[in-house]
């Protein structure tokens, strides 16, 4: 369990019991119909309530034995005889499908990295996991530049995205079905590790952040996911050169990037015209006014993060964090920026105390759960990124969490236990 912080009486709290309330009705009942829209993403949805009810510990009181089973049978029914997870069943072709028409019917990348998630954190042995199959098809999906997509179209035509968030669930499901080991494996091909470095790499900018291609604008999603993957992969820079290609060429510069990303722009209120020669929204909201000079362009909220409280950023009351340069506050960015942080040893260059007042006092929802933006209602990714934040933080009564992986340390410890894999591993 994480360290617990100690809190005056006065300290904001995590509503505890609304939160397993909240999370509990996303497992048993219907989703709300905004949802319906994202059937397609519903291994990702699932992977998201049931990590954090174990964030929580709250999944074993959940859940009945009988329900585990069947979550875990419902998993397995979306394997592929070729290898991967579909995302969600809607894409199930059942009797009819055949290799003519499977290509309608792919394995996904994003739904194999989640259903394997859900697989380990429901205490199952993953034998039932096509791991050669899974390993064959990664590399299948991964591209000339070093990049991954999603899926495999007609004729293994790798189809979908090409950023940092593809590059880290690769290196997600690599990690968990064969550790760090390079190079064949059983007589399955890696993917290529060094390949994927220097398509990170070329995504770096100019300013220490990282992309979602070469010269875009740095953004911390793409950011995190780049690291997480550098972090699954053991390619993250260290002191001493060991003749493998590593990622991130300026390391100070990235650690100022993602400090940078700490804002006093918080919600609509804080989009105020600062200037009185503008009007700033929460899409186009500009964060020098608010935060880099501060005490000559206050902003409503900044003023009242002052009232008895030394004047030093260190002890504001409130300080949110967000994805790229003049943009507002969101709950989901604690989690890609702190992320990132914590993997490379320096989550003590943010002061947590005013970054956690924010979630709790801000985005942190009367019914449990967290929204995107103050005043916003929860819903799954921004509730399960809040609770990861937290518990990065030591929030006591929550478990302690691995954060490239977006599961407890109970669960990873689970996974690692496993004979098959400590076998591959040579760990016994």
């Amino acid at each position: 369990m994480a360290p617990g912080l100690a809190l005056d009486a006065e300290e904001s709290r995590l509503n505890y019991a609304a939160h397993i309330r909240y999370w509990r009705r996303n497992l048993k009942t219907f989703l709300p119909h905004q949802f319906t829209g994202n059937d397609c993403n519903r291994m990702t949805l699932a992977a998201f309530i049931i990590s954090a009810l174990d964030i929580l510990g709250d999944l074993k009181a959940a859940l009945s034995d009988g329900e585990r089973e069947g979550y875990i049978d419902w998993v397995y029914r979306c394997q592929l005889p070729e290898g991967g997870f579909r995302p969600a069943p809607a894409t199930d072709l059942g009797a009819v499908r055949s290799r003519e028409n499977q290509i309608w019917d792919p394995a996904h990348l994003a739904g194999t990295f989640f259903a394997l998630l859900i697989l380990i954190n429901l205490g199952d042995d993953l034998e039932r996991v096509k791991r050669r199959e899974a390993l064959q098809w990664l590399t299948k999906l991964q591209r000339p530049d070093g990049g991954f997509g999603e899926t495999l179209g007609e004729a293994d035509r790798v189809e979908g995205g090409n950023d940092s968030r593809f590059g880290f669930m690769a290196a997600g499901v690599r990690w968990m079905l064969r550790g760090n080991l390079e190079g064949p494996v059983d007589g399955v091909p890696d993917m290529d590790v060094d390949a994927l470095v220097r398509c990170i790499q070329a995504a770096e900018t100019y300013d220490g952040g990282l992309s979602e291609a070469p010269y875009h604008e740095a953004h911390a999603g793409f950011a995190s996911c780049a690291i997480s993957a550098l972090h699954l992969v053991d390619r993250l820079p260290t002191s001493t050169p060991d003749g493998r290609v590593r990622g991130l060429n300026n390391l100070p510069l990235t650690l100022r990037w993602l400090a940078s990303r700490q804002t006093l722009t918080l919600d609509e209120e804080d989009a105020a015209d600062t200037y009185e020669d503008e009007t700033d929204s929460s899409a186009t909201c500009h964060d020098s006014h608010s935060f880099m000079k501060l005490r000559d362009y206050p902003t409503t909220r900044g003023k009242l993060s002052f009232i008895d409280q030394p004047l030093v950023h260190a002890e504001l009351k409130w300080v949110g964090m967000n994805g790229r340069e003049n943009k507002i506050g969101d709950t989901c960015y604690a989690y890609w920026v702190c992320t990132p942080l914590k993997l490379l040893g320096h989550l003590d260059i943010v002061d947590s105390k005013p970054i956690r007042r924010w979630l709790l006092d801000r985005t942190q929802h009367l019914v449990g759960g967290f929204g995107k933006l103050p005043g916003d209602h929860p819903d799954p990714q921004h509730s399960f990124l809040g609770l990861m934040v937290l518990s990065m933080f030591g929030e006591a009564g929550l478990q302690s969490v691995d954060t490239a992986l977006c599961i407890t340390e109970r669960a990873k410890q689970h996974l690692e236990s496993l004979p098959w894999r400590r076998k591959l591993l040579a760990m016994d």
